[in-house]
């Protein structure tokens, strides 16, 4: 998902009284003394200058706070990455309008919702030392920010080292106050962790899907699911903020329908996204599925390929899974994917240099064609270089597609009959990205 490109300043006023009532109510501010006037100025004035950041500076945050390495379960979950990057504009939001309103002053420290999410789910993982890392890198990138900000505002030293040093004091107060409220509610969110049928029901699922050795018949009563069937999962998820569970069981609902399934077993993963399972005995209908997104706009789902038993529980899943990485990767517009849609690009996809090379070394300048070409010659390979039958799937006079077909051809860097499974490819990988449209099909 990308950043979003309104500015800090339009997001900060409406909400920051009704934010400050609220930390006023735990916070004790530290006690040191004012700056002078003139700094209070310039802080104020340099606040104003960061609320209005350009869009690649807030970006340089962003990756400094995913840049470890084991992050990558976090940028991997297109929900978590939407969250994190809220997150961080939240704090950055509220310690510049809180220098706005009183400069210098102490900043109370601020946990939002999507930073809360985050925190669950790195407390389900057991990886709670990763929002202190991230936080401290986040705090290292905005510091080079602000420094920035700070030798524009004056060329006097005395002034800029009043500025430095009133600026490091905010920053990290604010900082080492947000982590130890952070640090409570994820002592209360263990507590809570440990308790309830729906932590009990994950806990089974991940080990299941983590390969544990693990008794179907056991499995299948703590889940109230028979695992020793033939399934259908999928992922069903929203990366918008507040997003309603009810949004996303409609959703999971329709995939029972597109199953004619009885039984459904229904995880909350986390706060944009559940995890689904339904009895796979009959072929998949996806038409359920997509009348169900057009009323839902920020939902989306990602379906496995059916498998039976416990393997096919778990098999599933991550076909499910993948299929979801695939469309973020890609920033694909797509709605409701199979994995059987993209499993060649998920291939692909895992190196996405060597995907974009590969596709620009097969496609030549029909890679960046119009669309109808690319999709015309797509489509006549699909259907086993049949014109007539691609004519009908395009909704195209059959004379029209030869004309594209023709023109494609002569944009090749290669003749086509020497090279037709490799343009297939990557025509297939060319089509699922954010540049170029789906067909109406895969909508």
């Amino acid at each position: 998902m990308s950043a979003p490109s309104t500015r800090l300043s339009d997001l900060c006023r409406p909400s920051l009284a009704l934010r400050m009532k609220s930390n006023r109510q735990t916070f004790s501010p530290p006690q040191w003394d004012a700056p002078t006037p003139r700094v209070r100025e310039l802080l104020r004035q340099g606040a104003e200058i960061a609320l209005s950041a350009p869009q690649e500076m807030l970006d340089e945050i962003d990756q400094a706070s995913m840049a470890a390495d084991v992050m990558r379960f976090v940028i991997d979950d297109p929900v978590l990455l939407a969250a994190s990057r809220r997150a961080t504009r939240a704090c950055l939001i509220h310690w510049a309008a809180a220098n706005l309103e009183k400069p210098g002053a102490p900043v109370a420290p601020y946990i939002s919702a999507d930073m809360k999410t985050n925190v669950r789910e790195l407390v389900r993982r057991g990886a709670t030392d990763l929002i202190f890392n991230s936080t401290r890198a986040s705090q290292n990138a905005a510091w080079q920010l602000w420094m920035n900000i700070a030798f524009e505002q004056t060329s006097d030293p005395q002034e800029l080292r009043e500025l430095l040093d009133v600026s490091a004091r905010s920053i990290n107060s604010f900082i080492d106050d947000t982590l130890e409220q952070i640090a409570a509610f994820m002592r209360t969110e263990r507590e809570e962790q440990t308790r309830g049928t729906h932590v009990d029901r994950r806990e089974w699922v991940t080990r299941i899907v983590e390969g544990a050795a693990i008794s179907a018949k056991l499995a299948s009563q703590r889940l109230g699911y028979n695992l020793e069937q033939k399934h259908h999962a999928a992922v069903v998820w929203s990366e918008e903020a507040e997003t309603e569970l009810g949004a996303l069981e409609v959703a999971a609902q329709a995939l029972t329908r597109g199953a004619s399934s009885q039984q459904t077993l229904t995880v909350i993963a986390n706060a944009g996204t559940l995890w689904v399972w339904t009895t796979g005995d009959h072929p998949l209908d996806l038409h359920p599925m997509r009348l169900a997104i057009k009323g839902l706009p920020s939902v989306r789902m990602a379906i496995g390929s059916a498998d039976h038993g416990v393997e096919g529980f778990r098999r599933a899943h991550l076909d499910a899974l993948t299929a979801q990485r695939v469309l973020s990767r890609l920033h694909a517009n797509a709605r409701v994917v199979h994995f059987d849609m993209v499993r060649l690009v998920s291939l692909m996809a895992h190196d996405a240099e060597a995907s974009l090379q590969f596709v620009t070394h097969t496609l030549g300048e029909l890679a960046t064609a119009p669309l109808p070409l690319r999709r015309a010659l797509l489509t006549f390979l699909s259907t086993g270089c049949n014109a007539t039958e691609a004519s009908e799937l395009l909704h195209t006079h059959r004379n029209t597609l030869l004309r594209r077909l023709a023109r494609a051809q002569e944009l090749l860097p290669r003749p086509l009959e020497h090279n037709r499974v490799h343009v297939a490819a990557a025509l297939e990988a060319l089509s699922w990205t954010a540049e170029d449209p789906l067909t109406p099909e895969r909508k």
